[in-house]
């Protein structure tokens, strides 16, 4: 293997996860060079101060700019490795270093989910790579299977806990009986959750994953917006209880999933919402901040990817594994495989996804409400798998406790609104989605 001159990166970026691929870059420098039969060299990193003082970061304070532009745009640097996130003026910056030819690798989940289409234009415009392993369960190898390993199958779903701080929280919650708040101030604590939770435990970080997930896994352009989303934060401690009494557990899901319609074409769908799975479930036991994604394919079956989803140097490894990746395509002079949205599959809406619900309702106790309430189920086409009622002391009331067969969520969601408005009704308590096998 002839050595040749050292390949220049472009880091645009130098916070959490910047400062790890710089430090990796320096450490594993030698093995990096074997690996990929060149060196790498860093041509400059793109900051907002590039005076500031980063400690002890092996690099010379000459390579800092504020200028990333200027060096994305320069004629020596072969890769671009972007790790600031946003959607601009990241965009611009990798939509010019794709259609000069130059290489990218970048961890920007919300661009990605938001113009992936723009994106892989650009670098089929300039024959080169993009890739984006980090942007989704950090250390976790899960792209490149799904995009190479898994080309030449048909990948029907794929069910992911894709966020580490809901995910500590809600294990929190199942472990310990604390009320949603109590968890969120723990995992704040402990610094799995920023201090503007919002992203995470709204799902929106779980649903820009979901987009590229969906994306990859079907061959579809999905996006951030077609991604069916509700957080966790009204899920209670008794959400959590209730779901204990079922053998399952609690977990903010991301779920995307091809299915073949009436008229015998296929679709595929996007969603990231709570739902009760049972513990013997291979998701379940995934805790604290951990991640974990569970794909099914037709040929391959069922392959499960685990392992730490966020964090620093977890993330940093992805990227220096796209760092090799796209140096030896162009030590060789070749492009690897490109993103495909071949299929073009019409995106179902959440309405057509079938499901089953947990719903907890406060009734009047007296004869005949069980009748009334399973009438409006009937009326709905929805059918009641398993019901109990528990008196409530002397007040006149009763909780009502139903989990229904797999029927469209339309269907599912009218049915809750007409309980709601039944006088019988006092109060529709919870409302959850059921996935996975059957609970008793």
């Amino acid at each position: 293997m002839t050595r040749m001159e050292p390949l220049k990166l472009a880091i645009l970026g130098c916070g959490t996860v910047g400062t790890e691929v710089v430090r990796l870059l320096h450490e594993q420098a030698d093995d990096l060079t074997a690996r990929i039969g060149a060196p790498l060299s860093i041509a400059g990193i793109a900051v907002r101060r590039p005076d500031r003082d980063r400690g002890a970061l092996p690099v010379p304070r000459e390579l800092f700019t504020s200028d990333a532009v200027g060096l994305v745009k320069r004629a020596d640097v072969d890769i671009v490795v972007e790790v600031v996130g946003g959607l601009e003026p990241a965009r611009s910056w990798l939509v010019d270093a794709l259609r000069a030819g130059k290489s990218v690798v970048t961890a920007n989940k919300a661009l990605l989910a938001e113009d992936t289409a723009t994106l892989a234009a650009a670098a089929a415009d300039g024959d080169t790579d993009l890739y984006y392993e980090a942007a989704v369960a950090g250390a976790i190898p899960l792209l490149r299977p799904l995009r190479e390993s898994l080309h030449g199958d048909r990948v029907t779903r794929i069910t992911g806990i894709v966020n580490g701080t809901t995910n500590y929280i809600l294990s929190k919650m199942d472990s310990t009986g604390a009320g949603f708040g109590e968890a969120l101030d723990e995992a704040t604590e402990l610094g799995y959750a920023e201090a503007d939770p919002t992203a995470d435990v709204e799902g929106f970080d779980a649903a820009a994953k979901a987009a590229i997930l969906a994306s990859l896994g079907f061959h579809t352009r999905v996006t951030a917006a077609d991604v069916y989303r509700v957080g966790i934060t009204d899920v209670t401690a008794a959400d959590v209880a209730a779901a204990k009494e079922m053998g399952c557990t609690v977990k903010l899901l991301c779920i995307a999933e091809r299915r073949t319609d009436p008229d015998g074409t296929d679709s595929v769908s996007a969603r990231v919402h709570p739902a009760m799975i049972p513990r013997s479930h291979p998701l379940a036991g995934v805790g604290d901040a951990y991640n974990a994604v569970f794909v099914e394919a037709e040929a391959a079956g069922q392959l499960m990817f685990y392992g730490a989803g966020a964090g620093g140097a977890p993330t940093a490894s992805a990227v220096l594994g796209d760092i090799v990746a796209v140096a030896r395509n162009r030590r060789l002079g070749r492009s690897g495989t490109p993103d495909s949205a071949y299929a073009n599959l019409r995106i179902r809406p959440m309405g057509e996804i079938e499901t089953r619900y947990h719903i907890s309702l406060d009734v009047a106790d007296r004869a005949g409400v069980l009748a009334t309430v399973a009438t409006v189920f009937a009326e709905h086409g929805v059918s009641i798998q398993t019901v109990r009622q528990e008196g409530r002391g002397q007040g006149g009331e009763a909780l009502l406790v139903i989990v229904t067969h797999r029927a469209p969520d339309a269907a599912l969601r009218s049915t809750v609104d007409a309980l709601a408005s039944l006088d019988i009704v006092r109060q529709v308590a919870s409302v959850m989605r059921v996935e996975g096998e059957t609970a008793q």
